[in-house]
C-alpha cells in the first residue's frame, strides 16, 4: 500500500474530503484511520474530559468491510471508512448511553439511532462516545462541572470550558480526535461548544434530522447537527443523516442534497446585521476581532442591511418551554429522588422547580412561539441570511461556577444578541464558523437562515472560509 502523504500532524487535522482522497487512493486503509484516530481518541480524549465510551476496537470490524469495498471499487461517498463520533444522549446498540448523567450511568438500549445506522450503511466507522453536560443541561446548571466525565476543557487552553452541551464533540474535534462528531442542540448546545472550541457547528432545520434514538430533551426543539473542521465537512455529514423518518413524530420527512454550486451568487443575497454588534456590544477585548471577522463577510459582496431582530422576550418563552417539556421528560426522575445523584446542585434545583409550571405557562409560551415563527417567516421573505456574532464574551473559566468566573460581560444586549435563542424558536438552520481569536482563544461567527435553507447557509460559511484561515488554524496537542 502507498504512505500516506498525510503524516500524523496533518492526518489528526485532514478534512474529510482529503482523508476520502487518501483512502481511494490506496494511500491508507480504513483500518490503519480508524487505529490512529480511535487510539488518539482513547489516549488524549480524557485529558480534555471528552470522551465517555472508546469503541474504535468495535469500529475496526466496520473499517475492515470498508477497506474490502475499496478494494472492489465500491464506493458509498466521502463518509466511507472515515471515523467519527457521537455525543452520549445518541443511542449506540449494546453499549451504555449514559446522557452524561450519574442516574443513567449503566443505560443500555439495544437499538442504534437513526443517524448511527444512516452513518453506518456509508461504512463511517463510529470510534467512541464523546461526553456531555449532563441531561443536556435540562433544568439549567451552574458550573461547566456538571458532567459524569467532569469540566470539559478547551483544547485551546484547558484552563477554560470547552462550553456545553456537547462538549466533547466540541474538543474532540478541535483537538483532532476525531474528523466529525455529532451534537444536539435545544438552545445552543452546538453553536457554544463549536464556537468556544474554533471548529465549525451545523445545526439544521428543526426536523431534517431524525431524533430517533437520542435523549429528548424538548420534543419541540431538540436537533441533531453536527461539529468538524469546515463547512463544507459538516455538509457532507448533513447530507447523509438528514431525512425522513416515521420513527420520529418531529421528523420533517425532507431530505437535503449537497448543491452548494447554486448557491454562489452571493452579490444577490440580502443579510442582514448589526454594526452595533461586531464593534460595541461584545466584551471589549474581543471587539478588534470581531470587526475584521465582520469586515471578511462584507468582502463576499452580498447585501449588507442593517437590520434588528425582532422584539420579543425569547429568553422567558424558550425557557419555559423547554423547562415544561424537560420535566415531562424527566418526571420519573425528579419524583424517585434519583435527580438527587446529578452533580450539579442547581440543576437539581431547577429540575425540580421545573415541576411547577403550569399547562396556561406553556400554552401561552407556545402561542407567543407561534408570533415569533410568523415574525421570522416575514422577514426572510425579504433577506436570505443573518449574520452576527455567535457569544459576545469569551469561555468561561473550567473549575469554577459561572457566577465566579472573573469574565467581563456586556453591560447591555446586542441587537442580535438573542438570535441563538429565538432561531431554535423558530427552528431555524444556523452555522458558526471560527472567525478570529483573542488571547489564544477562538471566536465565532454565525450563520442563520430560513427553515431548509441548509444549501445557502452552508454556501456563505463555505465562502467565508474561502477568505479566511482561521478554520484551519489548530491547537497544540500533545499525543
Amino acid at each position: 500500500m502507498p504512505k500516506s502523504k498525510l503524516d500524523h500532524a496533518t492526518l489528526a487535522f485532514a478534512s474529510i474530503s482529503e482523508l476520502n482522497q487518501a483512502l481511494v487512493q490506496r494511500e491508507i486503509s480504513s483500518v490503519e484511520l480508524t487505529e490512529f484516530f480511535g487510539k488518539r481518541l482513547q489516549k488524549i480524549g480524557p485529558s480534555y474530559n471528552a470522551l465517555a465510551l472508546s469503541l474504535w476496537k468495535q469500529g475496526k470490524k466496520t473499517a475492515k468491510e470498508a477497506d474490502d469495498e475499496f478494494k472492489r471499487d465500491r464506493l458509498r461517498g466521502p463518509l466511507q471508512g472515515i471515523p467519527y463520533g457521537v455525543k452520549d444522549l445518541i443511542a449506540v446498540a449494546k453499549h451504555p448511553t449514559t446522557w452524561g448523567a450519574k442516574p443513567f450511568a449503566q443505560q443500555v438500549f439495544d437499538e442504534d439511532a437513526t443517524v448511527v445506522k444512516r452513518l453506518a450503511s456509508r461504512k463511517a466507522t463510529l470510534v467512541g462516545k464523546l461526553s456531555m453536560v449532563e441531561l443536556a443541561g435540562g433544568g439549567g446548571y451552574t458550573s461547566p462541572s456538571a458532567s459524569l466525565q467532569g469540566p470539559g476543557l478547551n483544547p485551546w487552553n484547558k484552563a477554560y470550558w470547552s462550553g456545553g452541551s456537547s462538549s466533547g464533540s466540541g474538543a474532540a474535534v478541535a483537538a483532532g480526535l476525531v474528523p466529525y462528531a455529532l451534537g444536539s442542540e435545544t438552545s445552543g448546545s452546538i453553536l457554544t461548544p463549536a464556537s468556544y472550541c474554533g471548529v465549525t457547528g451545523l445545526r439544521p432545520t428543526y426536523g431534517l434530522v431524525s431524533r430517533h434514538g437520542a435523549m429528548a430533551l424538548s420534543w419541540t426543539l431538540d436537533k441533531l447537527g453536527v461539529l468538524a473542521h469546515s463547512a463544507e465537512d459538516c455538509a457532507l455529514v448533513l447530507h447523509v443523516i438528514a431525512g425522513g423518518d416515521d420513527n420520529d413524530p418531529g421528523s420533517a420527512q425532507k431530505s437535503f442534497y449537497y448543491s452548494p454550486q447554486y448557491y454562489e451568487h452571493f452579490s444577490d443575497l440580502k443579510v442582514a446585521y448589526a454594526e452595533v454588534d461586531f464593534a460595541q456590544w461584545p466584551v471589549e477585548s474581543l471587539r478588534p476581532a470581531f470587526a475584521e471577522a465582520l469586515a471578511a463577510v462584507k468582502s463576499i459582496g452580498a447585501q449588507m442591511v442593517q437590520l434588528r431582530l425582532p422584539d420579543y422576550p425569547y429568553g422567558p418563552i424558550i425557557s419555559c418551554i423547554l423547562d415544561s417539556e424537560a420535566a415531562s421528560v424527566f418526571e420519573p426522575l425528579i419524583r424517585s429522588g434519583r435527580v438527587n445523584e446529578l452533580a450539579d446542585a442547581g440543576q437539581i434545583a431547577g429540575l425540580k422547580a421545573a415541576m411547577n409550571y403550569t399547562a396556561v405557562d406553556y400554552l401561552k409560551a407556545m402561542r407567543v412561539r407561534s408570533q415569533i415563527r410568523d415574525a421570522f417567516r416575514q422577514f426572510f421573505a425579504d433577506m436570505d441570511l443573518i449574520v452576527a456574532p455567535t457569544k459576545l464574551e469569551p469561555p468561561d473559566l473550567a473549575l469554577q461556577p459561572f457566577d465566579e468566573t472573573p469574565v467581563p460581560r456586556p453591560e447591555q444586549k446586542g441587537m442580535w444578541s438573542g438570535l441563538v435563542q429565538a432561531s431554535n424558536l423558530a427552528g431555524l438552520p444556523a452555522m458558526t464558523v471560527p472567525c478570529g481569536f483573542v488571547n489564544g482563544l477562538p471566536i465565532g461567527l454565525q450563520i442563520v437562515g430560513p427553515a431548509f435553507s441548509e444549501n445557502r447557509v452552508i454556501a456563505f460559511g463555505r465562502e467565508f472560509q474561502r477568505r479566511t484561515n482561521f478554520h484551519k488554524q489548530h491547537p497544540v496537542v500533545e499525543a
